[in-house]
């Protein structure tokens, strides 16, 4: 079987090629960008993949309230394309989206299934649920996966870091940290999230999946885990969302569970901490 694998160089690329084997070909943006489409049909017609991953994405979440339409020409248009060869050729695809396709209601304390009714409130957000419905309405031979708060050894690519090495880093500089303590999520290891993806991949699950590490915590919590099991005494206080003020608006709760993966007889994944635990050991191995 051969993998194309898009945004093969980002952190959840650089964990799903070793996952899928020696059938994983990494192409990156000078290969294969989203943002332009002419480019998608070309290089997969060189390569003729069995399955076709997208792990690439526009995802600033700030920036795309300023520039929504890049947002959708890499996270819905471009995708739509890609979509359309994979249905034109007879192509398995594999794609990735978020959790916030979610967060509408505000008053939710319950993880979300894949049943439930998304409601995006942001302009990133937006564009990643577009682009869930480019795909299941271009491409029938799909396989949808929603996660959340990734973290992997490689760092995020266009962004620079992931939430982890950022506070570690702003801690070993005596800085004092402001996290937000009123949004919910589960924090997904890239590689555990990178395993069981290619797993399902290799079953050729079909439709949507939701997929993160397990149990749940504010992203200040996530902060106060970090640093009690990195043993560094940091500055840390609790701030509410209205405080930080980010330009984009985020879910306020946005954890979700797989009845899907449970029904096609996968395990679900670890307990987030526990997850967490392995990537501070594994970073020490490649920093």
């Amino acid at each position: 079987m051969k993998y194309a694998v898009l945004g093969a160089f980002g952190q959840l690329g650089r964990d799903l090629c070793p996952a899928l084997g020696e059938g994983a070909i990494a192409l990156d943006r000078s290969k294969i960008d989203l943002g332009a489409p002419e480019t998608i049909g070309k290089c997969l017609e060189e390569i003729n993949p069995d399955v076709v991953v997208n792990c690439a994405a526009y995802n600033f979440v700030d920036k795309a309230e300023t520039e929504p339409d890049s947002a959708m020409r890499i996270n819905a248009w471009g995708l739509k394309e890609l979509a359309q060869w994979c249905k034109a050729k007879g192509k398995y695809l594999v794609h990735f989206s978020t959790d916030y396709v979610f967060g509408l209601d505000s008053q939710r304390n319950k993880p979300y299934e894949e049943t439930d009714k998304p409601g995006p409130v942001s302009n990133y957000g937006i564009s990643k649920l577009a682009g869930e419905y480019v795909v299941s309405a271009n491409c029938p031979n799909h396989l949808l996966i929603r996660t959340c708060g990734l973290y992997g050894v490689w760092g995020s690519g266009g962004k620079g870091g992931n939430f982890v090495e950022t506070m570690l880093r702003v801690a070993a500089q005596g800085k004092p940290l402001k996290i937000v303590s009123d949004q919910y999520c589960t924090p997904t290891y890239t590689k555990d999230l990178a395993l069981a993806s290619a797993l399902l991949i290799k079953s050729k699950a079909q439709g949507l999946l939701h997929l993160t590490n397990q149990e749940s915590c504010s992203w200040y919590e996530f902060a106060q885990t970090i640093f009690e099991l990195s043993q560094i005494e940091a500055s840390i206080s609790p701030i509410s969302s209205k405080d930080y003020n980010a330009p984009a608006a985020r879910p306020g709760y946005s954890v979700m569970q797989s009845g899907r993966s449970k029904e096609l007889g996968f395990a679900p994944l670890r307990g987030w901490k526990l997850a967490l635990g392995d990537y501070l050991l594994e970073r020490k191995t490649k920093h």
